[in-house]
């Protein structure tokens, strides 16, 4: 495995379409996954899309923490109705992902990107969203979220378009430096609550599991 180079904010692959994997068990992909995954764990980030580790193909790695979607949906007025155990998303490989829009509620929310260091900002999503993929033995993987959950998904299947936060936020005066946005909470005593995003060999490929537990 290896620690890929971050492609940051104005670099042209974090501004083009990525491409279909033709294959999610080919062992290029395979190795890619692996690279991503350390790499996200050693950049401290919650989401990796491949472009952003500058490979143009449509593959993202994410988690989700429970108690920190728990924080962050109160943080916004969502109703808990689940404990922050329930709200654990487990570490997800999801190829030539696809997002439905399940309905039209929209709700701000901090974001940061390991793409875009040092800065976050306030941005608007959808609640509610369905996804598919494939996962890397090639099966369809399909789930419903909301809240931080969702909102994880769709900042991750941005950089396969080409987008970046914000490019999604409609009031720019609503982006700052992480330190500064942290000063601001604190003095308003409020809690700080982190933002969502923080993104060939001819090996044989690992089974989905073998890579996951390669990477735990």
């Amino acid at each position: 495995m290896a620690i890929l180079k971050i492609a940051r904010m104005g670099h042209p692959i974090l501004r083009r379409k990525a491409d279909p994997v033709a294959d999610p068990r080919a062992p290029e992909i395979h190795r890619l996954v692996r690279d991503m995954l350390e790499t996200m764990d050693d950049a401290g980030g919650t989401g990796l899309a491949a472009p952003q580790v500058h490979v143009p193909l449509r593959v993202v790695v994410f988690f989700v923490a429970g108690a920190r979607a728990a924080a962050e949906d109160a943080g916004n007025g969502a109703e808990l109705r689940e404990t922050a155990d329930s709200r654990a998303v487990p570490l997800t490989i999801l190829i030539n992902p696809e997002i439905e829009v399940l309905d039209d509620a929209v709700a701000l929310g901090p974001e940061a990107c390991l793409s875009v260091p040092g800065l976050v900002g306030q941005v608007p999503r959808p609640q509610r969203i369905r996804y598919r993929g494939q996962t890397l033995e090639g099966d369809v993987i399909e789930r419903e979220a909301g809240g931080f959950h969702a909102r994880v998904v769709q900042h991750e299947c941005d950089h396969l378009d080409g987008i970046l936060y914000p490019q999604r936020m409609t009031d720019l005066s609503m982006l700052a430096f992480a330190e500064e946005a942290m000063r601001a909470q604190t003095a308003e005593e409020a809690p700080p609550s982190e933002p969502a995003g923080g993104e060939f060999s001819g090996e044989t490929p690992l089974g989905e599991d073998e890579v996951l537990q390669d990477h735990g």
